[in-house]
């Protein structure tokens, strides 16, 4: 009688067309390695995912990872921060694309699309979604997770410095960078983060754009100049 192990198909290069070991050198092997390892942690999670597995998906030997690696605990840590340094970049990306040398009288229209632009990209990324949630559920077994570089904070403190700008040209007024930027951060993203559960539920672009929207103009009419209307809602034309 067949055991139920035998009976059960492994995944493996042979039931997987087209997939086998990477061309090249250290470099493409590395590369396949995380690709695979990414994908199974996010799929699986920590514990289900085996070395096995990962060579199998990598099309590499278990050998390999474990040069690279060293173990499937640092593996974990350094896919998943190789990932959030990613997601990271690309807030960057579009920080200095909407509040770096923006014109003076464009700070509303330019904090507003900055909100609006990342919280879209956020809840349309599957990977991100998955990636917080792994995260929650591993902080209490990594430490390494609960580092500052692996926090929000990673992008609240590239914000934090962009609001110091605008406040030395009389923009905003900020006192505290690094908490204007958090309160930046919970207005937009985090009621987003909440009304979605964490892409749980799915938004509406409209709903994102409102979201984000009314945040950014709930953090100008906190941080704006005195005697400034950043922040107000525009008065409709009267007919």
């Amino acid at each position: 009688m067949a055991s139920q192990a035998s009976a059960r198909p492994r995944s493996g290069r042979a039931s997987r067309p087209g997939l086998g070991r990477p061309e090249g050198g250290s470099d493409q092997k590395r590369a396949a390695i995380v690709k695979a390892a990414l994908e199974l942690f996010l799929r699986d999670g920590f514990a289900r995912t085996s070395v096995d597995a990962i060579a199998d998906e990598a099309g590499v030997s278990k050998r390999t990872i474990y040069n690279h690696f060293g173990d499937k605990e640092n593996l974990f840590l350094s896919v998943i921060g190789d990932s959030y340094d990613s997601m990271i970049g690309a807030v960057v990306e579009l920080m200095h694309e909407h509040l770096t040398d923006l014109p003076d009288g464009e700070v509303q229209e330019h904090i507003i699309a900055f909100a609006r632009d990342i919280a879209l990209i956020a809840a349309r990324s599957s990977e991100r979604t998955a990636m917080i949630r792994l995260m929650m559920t591993e902080a209490p077994h990594f430490p390494q997770l609960r580092e500052h570089r692996m926090r929000p904070q990673g992008i609240t403190g590239a914000i934090a410095e962009q609001l110091v700008k605008l406040d030395a040209r009389g923009l905003l007024e900020v006192k505290e960078p690094t908490e204007a930027a958090n309160h930046l951060f919970s207005l937009t993203m985090g009621q987003m983060n909440n009304r979605s559960l964490f892409g749980a539920v799915p938004l509406s672009d409209e709903e994102i754009s409102h979201v984000a929207s009314s945040g950014a103009r709930a953090f100008l009419r906190a941080y704006r100049p005195a005697g400034s209307t950043l922040g107000s809602q525009p008065q409709p034309a009267s007919g």
